[in-house]
């Protein structure tokens, strides 16, 4: 069983699905409203998990009931939950997110407990860092948490992957120390100022970051799959057409069926096409964590994946 150790947040998403998201200004009547469990870091820990991994989660988590249900389900899903700190000065992180009726979705989020996770929280995993056969992090927590995460991994000798999300810019020095860096389009500009619209420029993309000392780029595209580049080949794995009901949490699905696959020592291109059938399999559905799809169902939708684009 492939041991995963994610650093990163935890939020309840507060979800209403519309016809369309409205304008500034603008009331939409008729929506449906939903409370699920979310956050980036917790949508990957949970994906891990449901995919068979032994998943250990760092997070800080507010003294309130949504702390309280954040935690229940995270051992429902058999996540090891030590190194989650209970808040007693901030309340746990909450997400507004609306939905629309094409799946697409417009996230506003209040950050809470996230914020405080320190880099002292991160030494109190360091058993769990150790131990682990890749770490997972994203930016919806202290950047100084994630620069000293990434250090305690790399002495201990733990691949990582970095989720660049939400997008913001980025040190060479810590560049520098990612194995597996995951931008979408939007993050994937921001760090390089190309615009990616096509395989051209996620080629042209991946290269500028490949420059900047990251061992492997690979920028999700939604539905058309991922780009990848190490330094010597490149390509494009393409997306498994499915119905969209709500891409929430997509990229978070992706990247954790990435930790697995690498985890468990497949090929670079087999284990990108795996996290783009758990990503795919993870927009069939509404909210971000009861959309994370189990092994079974994407071990089948794996089998039937579209074959590799060189």
């Amino acid at each position: 069983m492939p041991s995963i150790i994610i650093v990163g947040s935890s939020n309840t998403d507060m979800v209403i699905t519309a016809p369309r998201i409205p304008a500034p200004g603008e009331t939409i009547l008729g929506g449906s409203f939903m409370v699920a469990p979310g956050g980036k870091g917790a949508n990957q820990a949970v994906a891990a998990a449901r995919l068979g991994a032994d998943v250990t989660f760092v997070a800080r988590i507010g003294m309130d009931m949504f702390g309280d249900e954040a935690l229940r389900h995270y051992s429902e899903d058999g996540i090891n939950t030590q190194y989650i700190v209970r808040d007693s000065e901030a309340p746990s992180g909450i997400a507004m997110i609306m939905v629309d009726e094409k799946g697409e979705n417009a996230i506003s989020v209040a950050s809470g407990a996230n914020m405080h996770l320190m880099p002292e929280d991160v030494d109190l995993a360091e058993q769990g860092i150790c131990t682990a056969d890749i770490m997972v992090l994203q930016l919806e927590v202290p950047y100084e948490t994630v620069v000293h995460a990434v250090t305690q991994a790399n002495q201990a000798g733990v691949p990582i992957i970095l989720n660049p999300a939400p997008a913001r810019t980025l040190d060479a020095e810590l560049l520098q120390q990612i194995d597996y860096l995951t931008p979408n389009e939007v993050e994937a500009e921001l760090l390089t100022g190309i615009q990616v619209v096509d395989d051209t420029t996620a080629a042209e993309a991946a290269q500028s970051l490949l420059e900047t000392g990251v061992g492997t780029v690979i920028i999700t595209l939604g539905a058309q799959g991922a780009w990848w580049a190490t330094e010597h080949s490149s390509g494009l794995i393409l997306g498994k057409t499915v119905t969209a009901v709500d891409t929430t949490a997509a990229g978070d699905a992706f990247n954790g069926g990435l930790a697995v696959a690498i985890a468990e020592e497949r090929a670079l291109t087999e284990a990108i096409q795996f996290a783009c059938c758990t990503g795919a399999l993870s927009v069939t559905g509404i909210g971000a964590q009861p959309s994370l799809p189990f092994r079974a169902a994407v071990d089948t939708l794996y089998d039937s994946c579209n074959p590799i684009k060189a």
